[in-house]
């Protein structure tokens, strides 16, 4: 039986890679900073570790991931969210039998730096829009003439955005921080499961609902062709393995601008069949395709709950009934007839999520990712 690390627990993207896994015959283990999270009720993770945070200290976090491999005869890792940018320090360290889904270090932090990737597009001859680094004097030039959009090189969940019109002052002034000019168009993610520069499946799809700039309900898109072709063209001639994210802006001529990349699993995970996508993660070399999933809209319920409440609270009745509408037409991705504790119990398990989020200025995007996610540091903090 091979036996499966995924490396964290708190999103339902975690609960849909464990469950891909369980149903091709793995052993599921989880490693979470936080004591309760999702995953831990599910019937589908046969053991849980609580590891150190690697915003706490990398080096800690990097030895217990090591640890769990060595003593459960660890298989496959997979990494699930931002902490891939400091997993990916493991490739040098697996023992013997043991692979990382994921590429190489240098190419996940090259493809997470919001400018650095920008560079590597355009060096492509893709589309982006047009970005410079914040102490860079096209910066200014950029803003003095349209609407751009500020942001940290490395950033996630809208952390540190900021959306400025012509003319506005350009806030921050170091290579840390990046303007890039907004464009006007149609938003559409995908997700690429690749394995050495071969795409062995895409998915394209749409926000429904968003809170703030995460999009909480979504749909598959089947016909957005620039930005396959987009992906298409990014991934040839390159030896890339893991999965592949960008988000990008259809402009008004028809043209897809990637405005970032993420090279981590996102919310199109929950679009793939799972036995398809377990089978891609164990054998890679001899996946051709990815099935879909049979639905073709997905939404974390609560969270478009939520937002269809807060649209409701502030007066604004069509935006109410457009969240619940479409509530009402999209599938739950952590309800499960066969494996309900994680729906059932998803507050409470929750609770080291919404606890900072309700008690200090934090967002839940910062609360879920502050811990993990990769700030362009060095090694250990």
């Amino acid at each position: 039986m091979t036996t499966v690390l995924l490396t964290l627990g708190r999103l339902p993207k975690a609960l849909a890679l464990a469950r891909a896994c369980k149903r091709v015959g793995c052993r599921v283990l989880l490693a979470e900073p936080f004591r309760w999270h999702l995953c831990r009720p599910s019937r589908d993770i046969d053991e849980c570790f609580r590891v150190t945070a690697p915003n706490v200290s990398r080096g800690t976090y990097l030895d217990e991931l090591i640890g769990i491999v060595e003593r459960e005869s660890v298989d496959l890792i997979v990494p699930v969210s931002e902490e891939a940018l400091h997993v990916v320090a493991l490739h040098s360290r697996l023992p013997d039998g043991c692979r990382l889904w994921a590429a190489e270090q240098n190419d996940l932090h090259t493809l997470h730096d919001k400018l650095r990737f920008a560079e590597l597009a355009v060096q492509r001859s893709l589309t982006v829009p047009e970005t410079y680094s914040a102490d860079d004097p096209g910066a200014r030039e950029l803003a003095i003439r349209q609407a751009f959009v500020e942001k940290p090189a490395h950033s996630c969940s809208g952390i540190g955005l900021r959306i400025a019109n012509a003319g506005e002052a350009v806030s921050g002034d170091s290579s840390g921080t990046l303007v890039q000019a907004l464009v006007e168009g149609e938003h559409i993610s995908s997700l690429s499961i690749v394995h050495e520069g071969r795409e062995i499946g895409s998915v394209f799809y749409r926000g429904l609902v968003f809170a703030g700039t995460v999009a909480v309900c979504f749909e598959r898109v089947d016909d957005c062709l620039p930005a396959q072709q987009w992906v298409h063209d990014f991934l040839a001639d390159c030896d890339y393995s893991g999965f592949l994210a960008f988000d990008f802006i259809i402009d008004e001529q028809g043209r897809a601008q990637a405005i970032e990349c993420n090279p981590r699993a996102t919310s199109g995970v929950h679009f793939f069949d799972e036995i398809s996508l377990g089978n891609a993660l164990l054998n890679p070399s001899a996946a051709t395709e990815i099935k879909y999933a049979q639905q073709t809209r997905f939404q974390w319920a609560y969270s478009t709950l939520t937002e269809a409440y807060a649209a409701l609270f502030r007066f604004r009745p069509r935006e109410f009934a457009r969240c619940f509408r479409e509530m009402l037409r999209a599938r739950d991705v952590v309800w499960s007839l066969y494996d309900p504790w994680p729906f059932l119990l998803m507050t409470p398990m929750s609770w080291e999520i919404l606890w900072p989020a309700v008690s200090s200025s934090a967002t839940l995007g910062e609360a879920t990712q502050q811990d993990i996610a990769w700030f362009g540091s060095g090694d250990a903090v």
